[in-house]
């Protein structure tokens, strides 16, 4: 994230999600080396699997028409004229915690022979929600104190707009989505169409919140 943070220009949709995801990623980190997850193992390797997600979507932006699906509207739209950072920032939220969570909290589970409602998963799982509802706050606080936005028409309805999509209530649906998918994991047909509407449901979530106001 390091890395990518120094490649891309601050204005660049990918380095604004990128900011905020390192910034959560830190955060978890020192959660980690705290002890506050009952199975530390299981959140460390969650954590990895998660982020290797947003990586190959990276990794595939050079060539938006071919990238991940979940993604392509935020790859495609990156230096689009109009758009607030915040909106990529939570485009970018949208695509990594509705699709790829749910991925990453299965793979997980296959890696380490366990399943999604063994043990205190979930629970450490909901712990994340409040480091990442504090970044969620963080962001849109500077946002709605912008001393413009009193007067900003536009930053007043991207303000209304970003309203509507909130960490927690993704992070929940990932979940069940999550449970969903270690139920199809049996049947590939099934499991196959499921990812395809969770795909093209997220590009579309994703659409309306990088709508240029």
């Amino acid at each position: 994230m390091d890395a990518i943070d120094a490649a891309l220009p601050a204005g660049d949709g990918l380095a604004c999600f990128n900011r905020m995801y390192l910034q959560v990623t830190q955060q978890v980190n020192r959660e980690l080396g705290e002890g506050i997850f009952a199975d530390a193992e299981f959140m460390a390797r969650l954590d990895v699997t998660f982020a290797n997600f947003y990586f190959a979507a990276v990794n595939a932006s050079a060539s938006p028409s071919t990238a991940p699906l979940a993604w392509r509207p935020l790859i495609q739209q990156r230096n689009g004229a109009g758009i607030e950072p915040i909106q990529f920032a939570l485009a970018g939220m949208n695509a990594h915690i509705n699709h790829d969570l749910p991925l990453a909290v299965v793979a997980t589970c296959t890696d380490l022979g366990t399943e999604p409602s063994a043990g205190t998963h979930l629970a450490d799982y909901q712990k994340v929600d409040r480091l990442l509802d504090a970044a969620e706050q963080a962001v849109r606080q500077a946002f709605e104190t912008s001393p413009e936005l009193a007067v900003d028409h536009h930053l007043q309805a991207v303000n209304n707009l970003i309203c509507n999509w909130t960490i927690n209530s993704a992070r929940d649906l990932a979940w069940t989505n999550a449970l969903l998918l270690w139920e199809l994991r049996t049947n590939p047909a099934a499991r196959d169409l499921f990812l395809d509407s969770l795909a093209a449901g997220t590009a579309a979530a994703s659409c309306l919140l990088l709508v240029a106001l």
